[in-house]
């Protein structure tokens, strides 16, 4: 029994351990608007107080129309209808200057985020999946958003109005006051219990929502993959057991908020029927008037509202800190390192005349938590090279290209660019030495000239046309209903793979690397197609370094070398080898 309860209190404050900190990473953001957070605050009290001030107006109007007052009826109805107007107004720009700031916190943390998954090292964040990053980057930052510009003035402002209805009541009877008390330790008391509940909850519809964005977003993905194998119903049947899981998740949170409310309602009508009792027994004694029973109803009414949106509040803390608790890890991921960046700029300007020149040496990597992919690797290409890497599928080509763009870093060995004495380890700094096409379908929503745009926002019409022609793809571009400015759907809507391939290579051309990597990047094209966008490629810059991976050996005549990838090992193919596989083709 002392060990279950030993638990149970370090498991309370781990708790509130974790929402301490997310509470306090939300609130890093709403230091830098303090101003208008404090205008939305001091609104609020504005609004607050006249509300308070238009209810005790209410009391002097009626005792005045009853003959037991001594204030003018009508100064009595004008301060009352001035306080409410008064406060109406406050209302209405604080909930203005409200959406102001929401909006700008919710851009910025969206802004954050975003810029926090992009630059993230590749290997962290290919973990997520894509929908469950959209969930926490739209419906994560928009409750947290709320919570960090509604959560603080909701809190003071309904202080304010629960202490000055208290204050009031206290002035006229002290005892009333202590009956719209009553409830508070048990409302205190039976929040602090559920807590736990509360937050378990609220991780768990955050989760399942990610997992049917997630579903969503791969399926439409993959729309015309899921068609061509005709599992539509697998898919259907899919979502319905997602929706399942969803509706018992949330009809499970529905119930408990249900019971929970309930509780705080008759709380409340317990509290409410109360005071409207012990008023009605004072009007009866003929202790108070029927303006000061009008007051003590409205008071108790106002005091009850004030000390159920205090308690509010907690459920909406919660998942605001919950949303915040699903956005940090991913704004603490590890950024790429662009290291050795100065010499990446060198190596740059001398590749504009020299080229670049690549070597992995003995280098080996292996992916978090699987045996190695690639060991003691050893590759060289030179200016002027076409290099092509082959072997099966799975086996590390892929793998191999990442590790040239700097999305891997090798556990040993070495990856180096070089150029004219100057030499720089592969990193991010170096991607800018590369143009890569990979594998599949990468052309972007947009006209033809916005995907060759992409790689060189100032490229002319001229040098795109002169990029679509080394690529093979200026005429059935021209052949198209608004030539350059024709439209591509999305993953390429519109254009063959073949089409859409030497499209990618052409805006690999307009970004005139020195490096050019294609990664099956030619796999939709017919093999004299193929050879010529290759000899396209090395007469347009005859210092270019081009590197292939493929599965066909269909241009290994036109390579200085070929290295052959099989169970993480790289081997030079023979000259003698590579005749023998053409043969084979």
């Amino acid at each position: 029994m002392g060990l279950e309860k030993s638990t149970d209190t370090k498991s309370r404050k781990s708790l509130l351990t974790s929402l301490m900190s997310e509470i306090k990473w939300m609130y890093g953001y709403a230091k830098k608007y303090w101003k208008f957070v404090l205008v939305h605050i001091v609104l609020g009290i504005v609004s607050t107080v006249m509300g308070l001030l238009s209810t005790l107006a209410s009391k002097y109007l009626i005792d005045a129309v009853t003959g037991a007052g001594d204030m003018p009826i009508v100064q009595a109805a004008c301060i009352m209808i001035g306080m409410t107007a008064g406060s109406i107004i406050s209302k209405a720009v604080c909930s203005r200057i409200g959406a102001r700031i929401s909006i700008k916190v919710q851009n910025e943390i969206q802004y954050e985020v975003y810029e926090k998954i992009m630059s993230a090292q590749w290997e962290e964040i290919s973990e997520y999946r894509s929908g469950d990053l959209l969930n926490r980057l739209n419906g994560d930052v928009s409750t947290v958003a709320n919570g960090i510009i509604g959560l603080l003035p909701s809190l003071i402002t309904h202080i304010v109005q629960f202490a000055g209805a208290l204050v009031i009541i206290l002035n006229y009877d002290p005892i009333m006051a202590l009956i719209a008390l009553i409830g508070a330790p048990v409302t205190v008391t039976v929040s602090n219990i559920l807590l736990k509940k509360m937050r378990a909850y609220n991780h768990e519809m955050r989760r399942m929502s990610s997992e049917i964005m997630a579903f969503w977003d791969e399926s439409f993905q993959n729309m015309e993959s899921i068609k061509a194998f005709d599992v539509n119903d697998k898919y259907e049947s899919n979502m319905v057991s997602l929706q399942d899981k969803y509706k018992n998740t949330y009809l499970k949170f529905n119930i408990f908020s249900i019971k929970t409310s309930s509780l705080m309602s008759v709380l409340g009508a317990v509290v409410s029927f109360s005071c409207m009792g012990w008023g009605v027994y004072r009007l009866w004694s003929g202790v108070i008037t029927f303006g000061t029973m009008t007051l003590f109803l409205q008071l108790a009414s106002m005091l009850s509202s004030a000390f159920s949106q205090l308690v509010s509040l907690v459920p909406s803390g919660i998942s605001a800190a919950t949303s915040a608790g699903r956005i940090m890890p991913v704004c603490s991921l590890e950024k790429e390192k662009y290291e050795s960046e100065q010499m990446a700029n060198e190596v740059e300007k001398e590749a504009r005349q020299n080229g670049i020149s690549i070597e992995l040496d003995n280098a080996t990597f292996a992916y978090k938590g699987s045996r190695d992919v690639l060991k003691n690797a050893c590759i060289k290409a030179e200016p002027g090279e076409i290099v092509a890497i082959v072997g099966p599928s799975g086996e590390g080509k892929t793998t191999l290209v990442r590790l040239l763009l700097g999305l891997v870093k090798i556990e040993s060995g070495s990856a180096s660019v070089a150029s004219n004495g100057k030499k720089c380890a592969i990193s991010a700094a170096t991607r800018k030495l590369f143009a890569y096409v990979p594998q599949g379908n990468t052309a972007f929503p947009g006209s033809v000239a916005d995907n060759m745009r992409l790689v060189k926002s100032d490229a002319d019409d001229e040098q795109i046309a002169d990029a679509l022609k080394i690529a093979c793809a200026y005429d059935f571009v021209m052949k198209m209903q608004n030539g350059t400015a024709s439209i591509i759907g999305e993953q390429g809507k519109g254009l063959s793979e073949g089409q859409a391939q030497r499209i990618s290579i052409a805006r690999a051309m307009l970004r005139e690397a020195p490096v050019l990597l294609l990664d099956e990047a030619t796999s939709a094209l017919d093999i004299a197609t193929e050879r010529r966008v290759l000899k396209n490629i090395m007469q347009a810059n005859p210092k270019k370094t081009c590197i292939v991976t493929t599965h066909r050996p269909s241009v290994l005549s036109m390579c200085s070398r070929v290295y052959k990838v099989e169970k993480t090992v790289i081997s030079e193919v023979s000259r003698e080898e590579c005749e023998r596989m053409l043969m084979e083709f």
